[in-house]
């Protein structure tokens, strides 16, 4: 796999990650406290990005710095309650992995600075003035995940020639970040002259159902658009495309490494990394306000060739061309 260039700040290889207990409150202590609110459960690879990075930076749990996990598991609702909580403890610097975290973050607290990781549009829903001079309490990195949903797309009709119609599995409570990505997904699928089939998953429970519906319809792809119920049960989903011969693309390496078809966007354990970056900057005395914005220039392009030959599809030489890692 190649290796991801950023716009800007300091980047490195990955390190062990540190995994600290939930549930440990802060007390008062000569080192900096973070808080790290996620709605990802902590067995997603990504997320062990910022421990990671911290790491690299120097930063040693127990020595040099604390970390207080919260992680959701895919429960939107708990967000706020976790945030909450966070607050209430004091963190120095709040950090906020993807885009509906980062919103219940920003209305828990306007005085903690704030770093947001792979937030696919910051400015439009409303967490930044702009990338440049973001104002106010939050800072960090945007995925801009939104705008790859039609190269997404792109990739499942090269696939599938011929393709007509498109599934795409969506959460309905991750709000404000699906919106963004179904709006990108409608406009590529009138430039290319695709229907959607739109399912809503909010729970594991209705993958099937799911899957039901694309069969009954004769739709022969689907995307599953990023998000951290998706990402945690991936496994689950791609055994069910598997098993009802259904290509699937979705956003990130995670996807394709659980038997996903193909996933098409950026580094999210990159983005998850560059946070510590933020971090160390806020504690050495930097304004969220005065730290820009990172968007990714590059993104990754995986192939699993297992699940091409599971579903007996030859996938075309410019798919293989073009991959960042072919999974074999």
């Amino acid at each position: 796999m190649r290796r991801r260039a950023f716009t800007t700040l300091l980047g490195g290889a990955a390190a062990a990650p540190i995994i600290r207990p939930f549930g440990l409150r802060a007390q008062q202590s000569a080192v900096p406290v973070i808080g790290f609110l996620s709605p990802h459960a902590n067995s997603v690879p990504y997320v062990q990005g910022f421990p990671a990075g911290l790491r690299e930076l120097g930063y040693v749990e127990g020595r040099n710095i604390r970390i207080e996990f919260r992680w959701a598991r895919g429960r939107f609702e708990q967000l706020a309650e976790f945030a909450a909580e966070l607050v209430r403890l004091k963190v120095d610097v709040l950090v906020a992995s993807l885009t509906q975290a980062s919103l219940v973050a920003r209305q828990a607290t306007a005085t903690i600075p704030i770093v947001m990781v792979g937030v696919a549009d910051p400015v439009a829903v409303g967490l930044i003035a702009s990338l440049a001079r973001p104002g106010g309490n939050i800072t960090g990195t945007s995925g801009i995940a939104a705008d790859i949903v039609g190269k997404q797309l792109e990739l499942l009709k090269e696939v599938v020639p011929g393709v007509l119609r498109v599934a795409v599995l969506w959460n309905p409570a991750n709000a404000a970040f699906q919106a963004l990505q179904l709006g990108q997904a409608e406009i590529a699928a009138r430039t290319a002259g695709l229907q959607l089939q739109l399912l809503g998953a909010r729970t594991p429970n209705e993958f099937e159902a799911a899957f039901a519906a694309i069969v009954k319809e004769g739709t022969r792809a689907l995307a599953v658009l990023g998000d951290p119920l998706f990402a945690i049960h991936s496994a689950a989903i791609a055994m069910l495309a598997v098993k009802n011969r259904i290509p699937t693309v979705s956003a990130g390496r995670v996807f394709a490494e659980a038997g996903m078809l193909l996933s098409y966007g950026p580094s999210y354990f990159d983005l998850h990394k560059r946070a510590a970056v933020y971090v160390d900057k806020i504690l050495k005395g930097a304004k969220t306000a005065d730290l820009p914005v990172e968007q990714p220039t590059t993104f990754e392009l995986i192939v699993n060739l297992k699940t091409s030959k599971a579903l007996n599809l030859t996938l075309p030489s410019s798919i293989l061309i073009r991959a960042d890692e072919v999974i074999e």
